[in-house]
């Protein structure tokens, strides 16, 4: 799952880009700073709590990382229409490729033992080199920059390893949560935490940039807030699996914020005067 369906899901995001299409710098500010404003808060905070580096890397990502890409593009596209699509794009490639990008070099640095900081550092970059969560992306972005069309074949390959990313890690979800194992004290009230900072503090954090600092048209107001309140995608869960740390605040918070953003998120479009 993750060293083939991640990865083409990643490649194929960024191959499909053009700059034309991402260059809105103001809704990317907007969306970019929210989620590493919540990403650094729940850092901090686990790690004044003696989180080792990598798990409260993990834990920080799970409340930042909203599920843009399979859930974000039908809601978008049934609240807001086709103009939702180019905003819902960029929102996908800073949070599956950015974010995630920001949260495993940070997962490195804390699996490394090593302290004098070039070898630190080369050791950090080797281990980057071989990890498929960034290889593929900047292997997309060259392939778009370059104007390299792909051919067919490959492109309904990657269509169909691809769309196996999110099924096989719902399904690795799901027997993660069944499986009765011995979980962390406090972790159900971490995860709270996180589903609450998710659904609420990220999306108003979202707008008070976007409505108040970078002063978007309404429109893109609401189409960033509506992204920002999407429930934890299985990103940060996937990303945990892959570095074999402790999952259960991260599946908790994924299984919280999917089911208490029915509410969140339908109160919301509500606000906005739209029905999904």
């Amino acid at each position: 799952m993750v060293w083939l369906a991640l990865p083409a899901l990643l490649f194929d995001t960024m191959a499909r880009a053009t700059w034309q299409q991402l260059y809105q710098p103001a809704f990317v500010a907007t969306f970019s700073i929210a989620c590493v404003a919540v990403f650094l808060l729940i850092l901090a905070l686990r790690l004044m709590n003696g989180r080792h580096l990598a798990d409260a890397s993990v834990d920080a990502i799970a409340a930042s990382y909203p599920n843009t890409g399979y859930i974000g593009f039908p809601l978008a596209l049934i609240a807001f229409g086709p103009a939702s699509l180019t905003p819902t794009t960029i929102a996908t490639i800073l949070v599956a490729s950015v974010l995630f990008a920001f949260a495993i070099v940070l997962i490195e640095i804390g699996l490394q033992t090593e302290r004098a900081p070039h070898k630190l550092g080369l050791k950090v970059l080797r281990a980057l080199a071989r990890n498929p969560l960034i290889v593929s992306p900047i292997a997309g972005m060259l392939l778009a920059s370059f104007h390299v069309a792909m051919p067919a074949s490959a492109e309904t390959f990657l269509k169909l390893l691809s769309g196996a990313a999110s099924p096989c890690a719902l399904v690795s979800l799901g027997l993660f949560l069944a499986e009765k194992r011995p979980s962390e004290p406090g972790a159900r009230g971490v995860a709270l935490l996180l589903t609450g900072v998710k659904l609420v503090v990220q999306p108003a954090l979202t707008w008070w940039l976007a409505a108040r600092v970078f002063g978007l048209p309404p429109t893109l107001v609401e189409m960033a807030v509506v992204l920002a309140a999407l429930p934890t995608g299985t990103g940060p869960f996937m990303l945990a699996e892959f570095y074999e740390r402790e999952a259960h605040i991260t599946s908790r918070t994924i299984l919280l914020s999917t089911a208490g953003s029915v509410i969140t998120l339908s109160v919301l479009l509500l606000l906005m005067g739209h029905r999904a």
